[in-house]
């Protein structure tokens, strides 16, 4: 079985996007039922890209998106640490993230202070 845990011990967060993007346009560029019922794409299974996702590859790209989206939010929260050190506004934190200085200050300041106590 593939799980966000496993996928996340096998890729870096450079190496999880790649995946994720080859699979995920393999995924976009294969033929739908319909499609093979009379539309043709110009795509041939000898493209590799023509050729639809086996179930494991589609449950390797759902985990892969996990992984991503836990790792870029992590990494978000580090990068407002390190801009409110740098001494930048929520309102400029707010504008960063194109959200108001409000929802910006709401979504992470309780978070920003658990880091800080620990």
């Amino acid at each position: 079985m593939t799980t966000p845990e496993d996928v996340e011990r096998e890729h870096t967060l450079l190496t999880a996007t790649v995946r994720f993007d080859q699979l995920r346009l393999r995924d976009a560029l294969a033929p739908r039922p319909a499609d093979a019922a009379g539309t043709d794409t110009g795509l041939t299974s000898a493209d590799g890209l023509g050729a639809a996702l086996t179930r494991q590859e589609a449950l390797e790209l759902l985990a892969l998106g996990e992984v991503i989206a836990r790792k870029a939010g992590y990494g978000r929260q580090l990068a407002i640490r390190s801009a409110r050190a740098a001494g930048a506004s929520w309102a400029q934190i707010g504008a960063a993230l194109g959200t108001s200085k409000q929802s910006a200050w709401e979504a992470h300041a309780r978070w920003l202070d658990t880091q800080g106590e620990a």
